[in-house]
């Protein structure tokens, strides 16, 4: 249900899924199930998380890689809010606007990111404007869409109330279609996240030299899988907490979700 909160009992079982899969990792890894090669204890990835730590990776400090992907990522995707907010809001409200942007937007939007990242690169370079151009149309769309669909999945009745009682056009969108919209925003936005980060690794994958993607993929080539599955670990976690502060964002703009 939208707008519910965990039980305790919804809490436990939840502490419970991610036990048990802890538990199956490190009996897979105990009992020799999987080549270590592929597989690493949980031991082994808490070890290189204790060595990164302090000895960093490739002249980086762990908080470096973090910080290089989370600022090209928020970056990104603060313009792409910034932008497709109040374009799709204005495609929602206006066919006309909706005719010119639709097309563009419907074009690229299932295009996989490395299609149009070579171009990026030769038009920007390959160092972070490139990456965070490529994070910014990846996180465009589904805000844009949202947004659209937002507005015109609006109840009509709401709008000619507004109108019936002499409210102005300007005056319908402020305090109507704006504030009815705000769910569906915040969905778009939870979404542009995701799939931001997702982008991240092939954001990362041309000549960078540092970021957590950037960090898997060069492990990946010297197996050391145990980096990689520390890494993937990291953005998991970064990209849950990302995640919650989104939702408590939403919880306070639009405490009346999920309770209509």
């Amino acid at each position: 249900m939208p707008g519910h909160r965990k039980t305790m009992a919804e809490k436990l079982l939840t502490v419970g899924a991610v036990a048990v899969i802890l538990a199956l990792w490190a009996a897979a890894a105990a009992f020799g199930w999987a080549d270590p090669k592929l597989i690493p204890s949980p031991q082994s990835v808490w070890e290189a998380f204790l060595d990164i730590l302090q000895n960093g990776y490739k002249n980086h400090t762990l908080l470096q890689h973090i910080g290089a992907s989370l600022g090209r990522l928020l970056a990104a995707f603060l313009l792409a809010a910034a932008a497709a907010v109040p374009l799709g809001l204005a495609s929602g409200y206006n066919s006309k606007i909706r005719a010119v942007l639709e097309p563009i937007v419907e074009f690229y939007r299932p295009l996989p990111p490395l299609a149009y990242y070579t171009i990026l690169v030769l038009w920007l370079g390959i160092g972070n404007p490139s990456k965070i151009a490529l994070l910014f149309l990846a996180c465009f769309a589904p805000v844009y869409v949202s947004c659209v669909s937002a507005v015109l999945g609006i109840n009509r009745d709401f709008l000619n109330c507004a109108y019936a009682v002499g409210a102005s056009r300007r005056q319908a969108f402020f305090h109507v279609v704006f504030p009815a919209c705000l769910p569906g925003v915040l969905t778009g936005l939870r979404t542009a996240l995701g799939v931001g980060y997702t982008t991240l690794v092939s954001a990362e994958m041309v000549a960078a030299t540092s970021g957590l993607g950037w960090m898997v993929l060069d492990a990946s080539r010297m197996l050391r899988s145990d980096i990689v599955f520390l890494g993937i670990i990291i953005m998991g976690i970064t990209g849950i907490l990302m995640d919650r502060c989104l939702r408590l964002l939403e919880r306070w703009l639009v405490p009346w979700k999920g309770k209509e």
